[in-house]
Formats: C-alpha cells, structure tokens, sequence
C-alpha cells in the first residue's frame, strides 16, 4: 500500500512540475519580426525640389503672405538645416495668396515660409518624424506647425487632375503632428487628428487634440504612427497621445507640411524661426 501510494505522489509532483514549467514557457515574450524601415529621409544638406515644394496659400485668415524662394529670407538650409520663418519687413506690399474661393490676401508687412511634399513624397499611413526646435518658447500671433495632408486636397497647388477633394474628407484629411499657437500657451504643443464632419471645410478641431508640455526651443522629435486602427502620438520615441480607432479614417497617401504662420493681429518685430534638422518617413517592415 504504501509503495502505491508513494508511486500516486511521484506521478502528482511530476505533472505539478510539467504545468508549472509550460505556464513558464507560455509567459515569455514573443519576439517580433516587424521592425521600421526608413522609406524617405531628408536631413537638409540643400534644398531638395525632388522632396519639398513652397506652398502659397492663404488659410485661417493668417496676416502674412507666403513667398517663393526664400525670398526675404523665409526659407533657408544651412548648416545642415532648414530654417522656415516668419518675417516682418517693416513696410506693406502686395500679397498674390489666395484663399480657397479665390480672395486675394491683403497688403501686409510679415512674410513666411511653407513648404510641402505634395506631388514629391506621399505614403500611405506608415511613421512620418521631425526634428524640430522653435526660437521661442511662445509668443503673441506664434503660428508654427508640421504636419500631414490628404493628398487629394484641393487647395492649391493644384497638379493632377485627382487633386478635387475638400478638406477634411477623406483624401483631404488632416492629422496634426506639431502644432503651437502663442496666443494661447507657452512651452507646449497640440497634436491630434482633426475629425471630418462629412462636409466641405467642417471639422472637429478639439475633440481628437490634445496640448503637452515641451520646451521649444531646444531640438525635439515630434511624430505620428498608425498602430492597427491607431494613431500614436510620440515626443522623442515615447508616446505621449493616441487617437483610438481614427487612424482607419486615413487610408489615403498623405504629403507632409511644414510652415510657420503669423495668426493674430499681435505686432512683431524682427524674425520667428522654426529649425529643421531632419524629416523622415518609415514603414514597417
């Protein structure tokens, strides 16, 4: 008797040990395969017309005119960045910016940068990351942004015959990576989705947006990646925001946009820069 009780704890302690040791074997992580690859690069050696083309546009009843060429100094690489900058240039001169319904921008005194990649470098979902820093931490009419468009759009430049869709429907939508506005804070950025209404030049610009805290003037990596039905937001590769399920509401190729804007009547002297090390794009593979 006790020989067979002794073989019925043996065979107990032998499976004990069996279970215990598969849930140990079941608890550790799996490895993944997929990795991000980098699909298009820019580190601003010069500036490339193959990556990059100015914008010239007159949105959000901004108080500056874009200009082509750098001219005045609103558009620079050198020393392995770009410069992008509002400037004021001390006198009112004509302005050729048109708004979407064809108004001509008034005289003005403040000239800026836009640039986009639209017709260059457009991907489909993906990792679009920029390095950036501002002169300023915040200031009155501050209006600098980096941040993605549906390729569709319809705004100017207008080069291929799809280009017929309104913002923010689908192939005209509008995903916020950097965005900050003097007017209303200081040493913090909104990132964010703006959510299509379903109509022409209607979007939600709140409720997928959020501000955070980052000190501006110093170089940052501001980001957004599409995770599943996610879009992950990340400052220097840790997330700091997610829209949950709005990244299934950008299935269209989206160029990026980097530009610095003059937003209020708030007076300026002077010169606002926003200084780009590198933009990237990546996929996973």
């Amino acid at each position: 008797m006790k020989q067979i009780l002794t073989i019925v704890i043996l065979v107990f302690l032998a499976m004990s040990y069996s279970c215990k040791n598969g849930k140990k074997e079941n608890k550790e992580p799996q490895e993944t395969t997929q990795t991000w690859e980098v699909d298009f690069i820019d580190n601003f050696e010069k500036f490339n017309s193959e990556n990059w083309q100015d914008q010239r546009i007159w949105v959000n009843n901004e108080n500056h005119c874009y200009v082509p060429d750098g001219e005045f100094g609103t558009r620079e690489v050198s020393n392995g960045t770009l410069k992008i900058k509002v400037v004021n240039i001390g006198e009112k001169r004509p302005c050729d910016n048109l708004d979407k319904f064809g108004n001509q921008h008034p005289d003005t005194e403040y000239v800026a940068g836009r640039i986009c990649s639209k017709n260059r470098k457009e991907f489909v979902k993906g990792k679009w990351t920029a390095r950036l820093k501002l002169s300023s931490n915040g200031e009155a009419s501050m209006f600098p942004a980096w941040w993605l468009l549906g390729a569709r759009n319809n705004e100017s430049p207008v080069q291929e015959e799809d280009e017929n869709i309104c913002w923010p429907l689908t192939g005209s939508g509008e995903i916020d990576i950097f965005e900050h506005h003097g007017d209303h804070m200081k040493d913090e950025f909104t990132t964010g989705a703006i959510v299509s209404l379903g109509e022409c030049d209607k979007g939600d610009w709140q409720s997928q947006r959020r501000n955070f805290p980052a000190t501006l003037n110093e170089f940052h990596e501001y980001s957004v990646e599409w995770e599943d039905s996610d879009l992950v937001y990340r400052l220097d590769g840790k997330e700091v925001y997610r829209n949950i399920g709005e990244g299934d509401k950008y299935p269209e190729p989206m160029f990026a946009i980097l530009n610095y804007a003059k937003i209020t009547d708030s007076a300026m002297t002077g010169e606002w820069v926003m200084e780009v090390d590198w933009v990237k794009h990546e996929f996973r593979k």
